[in-house]
């Protein structure tokens, strides 16, 4: 009897020893498995949000590559009436800067300086003061010039347009 009880211990450590690894193996395997969906995650967000991106380093290598520095050109100061219901006349007085991908760029500017400053004028004296009201109102205004200054002078690409000096009254 003994050797019989030998025996089941010996058989039940064998069983024993059978039974374990599949359950570390499963631990295991579960480890990988989750590990694996981290690192897989983590490269999607990487690409999703840009960084891991190669064609927008090419991109952004080859447009400063070939446009080279900033040049900026100053443009008259302007001042125009704005719209108003009321009876007394308000007015803004403005002066910016374009910002041109290329030095070869201010004379061809230049040559239609007019239609630019008229197109300023027009857009400008459409504006009432609720329209410059906080930081969303003064974006609106900056792409709104941008867009009329890119058609008055196209095909010349201007980058942006900053602001110098701006008052209302």
């Amino acid at each position: 009897m003994a050797e019989d009880d030998d025996t089941e211990a010996e058989g039940g450590d064998g069983d024993d020893k059978d039974a374990a690894p599949p359950k570390g193996k499963k631990k295991l395997l579960i480890i990988i498995v989750v590990v694996l969906l981290l690192v897989l995650g983590g490269l999607a967000g990487a690409y999703f949000t840009g960084i891991l991106d190669p064609e927008q380093e090419q991109t952004s290598d080859t447009a400063e590559g070939e446009e080279g520095p900033s040049v900026f050109y100053e443009l008259p100061s302007l001042t125009a009436n704005l719209n108003t219901t009321g009876g007394k006349a308000r007015f803004i007085k403005i002066q910016v800067s374009l910002e041109l991908a290329l030095e070869t760029d201010k004379p061809k500017v230049e040559a239609v300086i007019a239609r630019v400053m008229d197109n300023f004028n027009v857009y400008l004296r459409e504006l009432r003061i609720e329209d410059f009201s906080g930081s969303a109102g003064m974006y609106r205004l900056r792409e709104e010039l941008l867009i009329r200054i890119q058609a008055a002078v196209a095909p010349v690409r201007v980058r942006d347009i900053l602001f110098k000096e701006m008052l209302i009254q």
